[in-house]
């Protein structure tokens, strides 16, 4: 779609040129990105710009002049009814009330493509999230991480972006031979045999029953072959199930990926060899102390890093700069975005040295650092899972709450700021819970439909929408390609929790004051409008709560 504020960019751009032809303004060079602004007070109209107060200087004038050169001099715009100088210097724009009238029908021919907008143009981009260590099941943590990168890739799809979702799974390194060694001792005391956890091992009840579900799987088939042998086999069975289990978890919230990628195949397909080459070529490679290194502080680093340990194993780092010379060079990505927990900020700095290492530009990463999740209930914190005694899993919050409300309090906040997930509130059937309140518009728009069956239909005149509620709604339904573009454009998916917030609340507002179907013959026309307008309203709502990978319920 074309948006508003970029149509007006331009505008005021050519009634600024405009002016200066005229000699209405002297000669000087017009910015690009002309701001356009929503004004704080309603009664300022729908759009501002405050490019005059910019100006005053280069243009050696009064702003006011200025804002009165550019209103005098401003190209016909269909959705315009005009232009108000205010002062100091201000330029405020008021949409006409016809056009939005007519953006009802609009709305309804667009139909899913409601929303969409061509700020990526195609730009391929991968978005790496969630990646747990593969290790146990997945927490509230993972949960935030999981409805962060699940929402951008579907708000960077609905901006115009080519985009791939991609687990990272992490099978090669010292941890997950100490959860293989793990699972083998608990797989061998199911069955009765004295086998002790190590004692960097994972001790949770989660280990236990993974062991306990290999035993009755295969009876005591790993104890009659070697030990080494065994482990292997068992680590495999349980990292399959491991990943099935987050697989499970993650669908249940509706989130799939295009590609699970395995780390133990960037050391199998030859990946970690050239990058090792293009390191040593570039001398970013030194040993001292056993172990290679790189050498970080050659380029402002604060400390160089581990590569291979002096047991000759990789080191955590190894795997990272191997992983993203494949997603750029291997793969061809043109932007990279991965999705961290707070936990991994300092590794943030080496991984853009690591970039311009390889001879890639850094600016073609970036990396999302989300805070910690607290859960609340009854204003208490809740630390360890009833059931178990440990960690609370993703599984068990969405099981008392439901995706859509784990989905919609994980996204309203932005990923940098700590958050108190309250379960009390997210299951609250009142207008508290901002899910049931969003949701509940979108059911009572269907309702609506459901006992209008018969009177709605393409006759209706929308030109009859003239109520200020109606007309309220109307603009907020079109603010949804904007919300779309800042949310893409800032990486901010959050954004859009505010929005379905604000349009419930425009509809909520409508219904109070207008009655959408009448029994009094003379309100035909009207009652056919305003069913249009609640349909229109219906697929936004609608749209909203897809980007947000939500359901919208018909009936509550």
């Amino acid at each position: 779609m074309t948006l508003i504020d970029d149509t007006l960019q331009r505008g005021i751009a050519e009634a600024l040129e405009r002016a200066q032809q005229e000699g209405a303004l002297p000669t000087f060079e017009i910015p690009d990105g002309i701001p356009v602004e929503r004004p704080k007070y309603e009664e300022m109209g729908d759009y501002a710009t405050p490019v005059c107060l910019q100006l005053a200087r280069v243009a050696r004038m009064a702003p006011l002049k200025i804002a009165q050169a550019l209103a005098e001099h401003l190209p016909t715009m269909p959705f315009l009814a005009g232009a108000e100088v205010a002062p100091p210097g201000y330029v405020n724009f008021r949409l006409s009330e016809r056009w939005l009238a007519d953006q009802v029908d609009t709305v309804l021919k667009t139909g899913d493509r409601f929303g969409c907008v061509d700020v990526g143009h195609g730009k391929r981009v991968q978005v790496e999230f969630v990646s747990a260590n593969p290790t146990g099941p997945l927490h509230m943590g993972s949960a935030r991480n999981a409805v962060l990168g699940d929402t951008l890739a579907r708000v960077l799809e609905a901006a115009g972006y080519d985009v791939q979702r991609e687990y990272y799974v992490n099978d090669a390194g010292s941890r997950m031979r100490v959860f293989y060694e793990t699972l083998y001792a608990r797989y061998a005391q199911a069955l009765g045999r004295d086998e002790q956890v190590p004692e960097d091992g994972y001790h949770g009840q989660h280990m236990v029953a993974l062991g306990e579900s290999l035993a009755e799987e295969v009876g005591d088939r790993y104890l009659s072959i070697p030990r080494d042998k065994a482990i292997a086999a068992v680590g495999e069975w349980g990292l399959d199930r491991v990943l099935d289990e987050a697989r499970e978890d993650l669908e249940r919230m509706g989130i799939t990926y295009d590609r699970w990628f395995h780390e133990s195949t960037l050391y199998d397909d030859g990946a970690f060899e050239r990058v090792m080459a293009i390191l040593r070529d570039g001398a970013y490679l030194s040993e001292h102390d056993g172990a290679v290194w790189f050498d970080a502080t050659r380029l402002g680093g604060d400390k160089d890093e581990v590569i291979i340990r002096s047991d000759g194993s990789p080191g955590y780092f190894a795997s990272d700069i191997a992983y993203h010379y494949d997603k750029f060079v291997g793969r061809g990505f043109d932007q990279v975005i991965d999705v961290w927990g707070a936990d991994h900020q300092g590794h943030v700095p080496r991984m853009f040295l690591m970039l311009e290492a390889l001879g890639l530009d850094p600016a073609r990463l970036t990396i999302i650092i989300y805070q910690l999740v607290t859960l609340k209930r009854g204003g208490e914190i809740v630390r360890l899972s009833k059931r178990t005694g440990d960690m609370i899993t993703l599984r068990e919050v969405e099981d008392e709450v439901g995706a859509d409300a784990m989905r919609f309090f994980l996204t309203a906040r932005s990923a940098d700021s700590q958050m108190d997930f309250d379960l009390d509130l997210a299951k609250a059937q009142s207008d508290e819970n901002p899910v049931y309140y969003v949701q509940y518009a979108h059911a009572r728009i269907c309702s609506i439909l459901r006992y209008a069956e018969g009177l709605e239909g393409n006759d209706g005149d929308v030109s009859l929408l003239t109520h200020p509620s109606e007309l309220v709604l109307i603009r907020q339904m079109l603010r949804l390609p904007e919300f779309v573009r800042t949310a893409a454009e800032g990486l901010a998916p959050h954004y859009l929790a505010y929005y379905a917030q604000e349009l419930a609340s425009a509809f909520h507002a409508f219904y109070r004051d207008c009655r959408v179907v009448s029994s009094d013959p003379a309100d035909a026309e009207i009652s056919k409008a305003r069913l249009k307008l609640v349909a229109a309203c219906r697929l936004v709502l609608r749209r909203v709560l897809e980007l947000m990978g939500m359901s919208a319920p018909e009936v509550m």
